[in-house]
């Protein structure tokens, strides 16, 4: 399942195929130990400040800190290291090639899935990310080794090709955390595949290809990743940040990561600052 010997034309078709793509050892051992390390100073809150980090005691450790919370969005606000990873040269190359000569990123995320935390339902990331143009690509980069056992992605290959954002229905599988979920009960299990993959791989997948992830069964093992939202410059981003900010036809809130910025005229802005991600999820549910 790994897709890093194809070529670039290769990796194009089976991306659009597929609506997603592996690329494995992407980064090097040193910038998956730099990730690794620079998350634990921001969970710890030497990075800055963000709502609801609780300041650590002097007998925890760095696992005992990080069992208290499930992920951190936007760490690129206040964390020098991960704001270099959105632009990283390597991931850059790739999301050229799949979205467009101009990229532009609006969201990071830092996740830090500690034994027994529970997953993400099934759903399309479009759904919270909307794009007018169909553009957004996931960059799903793994800090740690991701397996079956610790929580890794599970993805519908071709999923994205229906086209549109499937309807949320209440969800009430304990391996999820979210409140709502997608009825994926027309897949068949063959087509419904775990994505296993080793620390400094990068996970590539279309915001309207279904994926999810289950709880991490293991005992000591986490499963820290850094999840990178991309799109095309040219579009706009009618994006509220589900109601925590103003309605707007484009939210300016983003970083240029390659090419040009057609709406350079607008201007960016600084607007979303890091929080907390809940544990138990109710993000746009009317359940």
């Amino acid at each position: 399942m790994t897709e890093s010997n194809l070529n670039i034309k290769e990796q194009r078709e089976f991306y659009d195929k597929n609506g997603y793509l592996i690329v494995s050892n992407l980064l090097t051992d040193l910038e998956v130990e730099t990730l690794k390390n620079e998350s634990k100073e921001i969970f710890k809150g030497n990075r800055g400040f963000i709502k609801g980090l609780i300041e650590p005691s002097e007998t925890e450790n760095d696992d005992d800190i990080l069992k208290k919370y499930v992920a951190i969005h936007f760490p690129h606000k206040i964390s020098e290291v991960i704001f270099s990873y959105l632009k990283h040269n390597k991931i850059v190359d790739v999301l050229q090639n799949l979205v467009s000569e101009n990229v532009k990123c609006m969201q990071s995320m830092l996740f830090v899935k500690a034994p027994g935390k529970a997953g993400q339902s099934w759903h399309q990331d479009e759904f919270y990310i909307p794009t007018r143009d169909k553009s957004l690509v996931g960059a799903w980069i793994a800090i740690d080794d991701a397996t079956i056992e610790n929580g890794c992605l599970w993805i519908i290959p071709g999923s994205h090709k229906e086209g549109y954002i499937m309807p949320r229905i209440k969800n009430t599988n304990e391996n999820f955390a979210d409140v709502d979920t997608v009825d994926v009960s027309k897949y068949s299990e063959d087509q419904i595949i775990p994505v296993e993959v080793k620390k400094g791989s990068v996970v590539f997948f279309n915001g309207y290809t279904l994926h999810s992830s289950l709880r991490n069964k293991t005992e000591s093992n986490f499963r820290t990743a850094l999840v990178n939202h991309y799109m095309s410059a040219e579009s706009m981003l009618p994006w509220d940040q589900d109601g925590r900010l103003p309605a707007s036809d484009d939210l300016r809130d983003i970083v240029m990561v390659a090419g040009t910025d057609p709406y350079s005229y607008k201007m960016i802005v600084d607007l979303n600052k890091p929080f907390l991600r809940p544990e138990v999820l109710k993000i746009k549910s009317t359940l």
